[in-house]
């Protein structure tokens, strides 16, 4: 039984560590990609990479929350939470250029 939970434990810790890598591959894949669009060297921009990347900032700093942060700890996990699915999105969408970047191989799936 005490395997069983230990088990799940691990495997709820996987997925959330893949989430963490995405997240960490989002923000450190973003920035060069757009130094690529500007400078005119990678030409179908991904559109939906920049709105979702919009979309997180905006979050963070709009004083507009889903709940408060002034209610202490709950606040701030809401913003991680929907900043880190936004950051995901972010990653999904950068899958092309990543490919194209030589970052991800050309047969990896998004």
């Amino acid at each position: 039984m005490k395997f069983m939970r230990g088990l799940a434990r691990w495997s709820r810790l996987k997925q959330r560590s893949g989430a963490l890598m995405r997240i960490a591959r989002a923000l450190r894949v973003f920035v060069p990609m757009l130094g690529d669009v500007t400078a005119g060297r990678y030409r179908p921009v991904p559109w939906a990479a920049c709105g979702w990347m919009t979309a997180a900032v905006a979050y963070l700093i709009m004083p507009f929350d889903l709940i408060p942060d002034f209610l202490m700890l709950i606040g701030v996990v809401d913003d991680v939470f929907i900043v880190g699915w936004l950051l995901t999105r972010v990653d999904h969408s950068l899958a092309p250029y990543r490919r194209w970047k030589g970052i991800d191989p050309p047969d990896a799936a998004p």
